[in-house]
C-alpha cells in the first residue's frame, strides 16, 4: 500500500477500534483496552513500519510511519506503538531477530548497566528505571556499550526483578533490575549509542505530543462554543477568546516541531548524528503541553478532571510525555552545549540551517 494509503488506513483503525466512545468511564485508557487493537495493530503490520525492508518492513516512508504515532497520540491509544516501532527499528538495524509481540528499548545513562563476556554468551546487569510498558513486552531492546563501543542487548522482562511504576496518565512505566546471562545471538552491534538512542525516544515523545495537543485543543474549542454561561458560550468571552488563540497558536508551532523532530529522527536511523532538531523540538512541544494543558483545564472547569470526560487521557499525556526521554531542561542543556561548540563564527550558520 502507498505510503499516504497507510496513514488513512491507521487512522481508521484508531477512529473504529479506539474512537471517543473508548475514552469515558472506569478503566478507560488502561493497557486492557488496548489489548483488541493491538491485535489489529500488528496484524496490519505497523510495528515494523521503521524496520528495513530487507529486514521484515514494508519499504514505507519513515516520514509517514512516524505519523502514525501522531494518530495515536490524537486517539490516547493505550499501547506501546512508539516503544515496539523504536525497539524494532533499532533490533531490524542490528541484524537480530524481531521480536513477536509488543517491545521497549532504553538507553540508560552510561554507568547504570554493565554488559561483560561470559564465556559463550554476556551478561547484563544494572537497573533501567522507568521502562515504558516494560510489563507487557516480549523484549526490551537495552541499548549501551561493550568494549567501549555500542551495543544492542536484548533482555526478556521475564528475567528481570520488575518493580512496577506508572506515569501520571497511569501507563507502565517500570523499574527493571537485570542480572541475566544472554546468548550471543541476543547481543549485536548497536546502530546508535545511548545518547542517539535517547534521542530517538525524544523524538517519538515530541510526535506524540503533537497528537495529543492537536486534540486537546479541538476539544477545549468544541467546549467553549458549547456550554452556555450567562446566556451565550463562553467561547464568546474575550478571555477565553484569547485562550484559546493562544492554545492553537501551540498547537500550531508543536506540529511543526514535530516534522522537523521526525526528519531528524529518520536521519538518525539513516546514520546522522545531528540531535539539534530533536533538542528543539521536545523543548517546544514540552512548552507547549504546559500552556496547552492548563488552558484546557482552565475552560473545562472541574468536569475535565472526571472519569465521565476525557479530556484527563490527554492533559495527563501531556503532563507525563513532557517529562520522558528528557524535559525541556535536559534539551535546553544539549541545545546550549551544541550552539557552544560551533564557536563564535559558526553560530549563525547553525541556527540558520534549520
Amino acid at each position: 500500500m502507498s505510503d499516504k494509503m497507510l496513514l488513512d488506513a491507521a487512522g481508521r483503525l484508531f477512529e473504529a477500534e479506539h474512537g471517543p466512545d473508548a475514552w469515558v468511564g472506569p478503566g478507560s485508557g488502561s493497557m486492557e483496552k488496548g489489548a483488541p487493537i493491538w491485535a489489529k495493530i500488528e496484524e496490519m503490520g505497523l510495528t515494523l513500519g521503521l524496520a528495513p525492508e530487507e529486514a521484515g518492513g514494508f519499504g514505507a516512508d519513515p516520514l509517514e510511519v512516524l505519523d502514525t504515532i501522531r494518530l495515536a497520540g490524537r486517539f490516547a491509544l493505550p499501547c506501546p506503538l512508539a516503544e515496539t516501532m523504536g525497539a524494532v527499528a533499532l533490533i531490524s538495524r542490528a541484524g537480530l531477530d524481531l521480536p513477536e509481540g509488543p517491545a521497549a528499548f532504553a538507553a540508560p545513562a552510561a554507568g547504570s548497566v554493565a554488559l561483560t563476556r561470559e564465556g559463550d554468551g554476556f551478561r547484563l546487569k544494572g537497573e533501567l528505571p522507568r521502562v515504558p510498558f516494560a510489563r507487557g513486552a516480549s523484549v526490551v531492546a537495552v541499548v549501551t556499550a561493550l568494549d567501549g563501543a555500542p551495543h544492542i542487548a536484548l533482555v526478556a522482562p521475564s528475567s528481570c526483578t520488575i518493580t512496577q511504576g506508572e506515569n501520571v496518565a497511569g501507563e507502565p512505566r517500570d523499574r527493571l533490575t537485570v542480572d541475566a546471562a544472554l546468548p550471543s545471538s541476543a547481543v549485536a552491534p548497536s546502530p546508535l549509542d545511548a545518547g542517539r538512542a535517547f534521542a530517538l525516544g525524544a523524538a517519538l515523545r515530541a510526535i506524540a505530543l503533537a497528537g495529543a495537543l492537536e486534540r486537546t485543543t479541538e476539544m477545549t474549542v468544541q467546549y467553549a462554543n458549547d456550554r452556555v454561561q450567562f446566556g451565550r458560550p463562553i467561547g464568546k468571552f474575550q478571555a477565553i477568546q484569547q485562550n484559546l488563540s493562544v492554545a492553537a497558536g501551540q498547537t500550531a508551532a508543536a506540529n511543526a516541531a514535530a516534522g522537523m523532530a521526525a526528519e531528524a529522527a529518520a536521519a538518525l536511523l539513516d546514520g546522522g548524528s545531528d540531535l539539534a532538531p530533536i533538542a528543539a523540538a521536545k523543548i517546544r512541544t514540552g512548552e507547549a503541553a504546559g500552556i496547552v494543558a492548563t488552558i484546557a483545564q482552565q475552560t473545562h472547569g472541574a468536569i475535565g478532571f472526571t472519569m465521565e470526560h476525557p479530556l484527563r487521557l490527554f492533559t495527563k499525556r501531556l503532563w507525563s510525555w513532557r517529562e520522558e526521554f528528557g524535559n525541556e531542561a535536559t534539551w535546553s542543556r544539549e541545545l546550549g552545549r551544541t550552539a557552544l561548540s560551533a564557536g563564535q563564527g559558526g553560530f549563525w550558520p547553525l541556527i540558520s540551517s534549520y
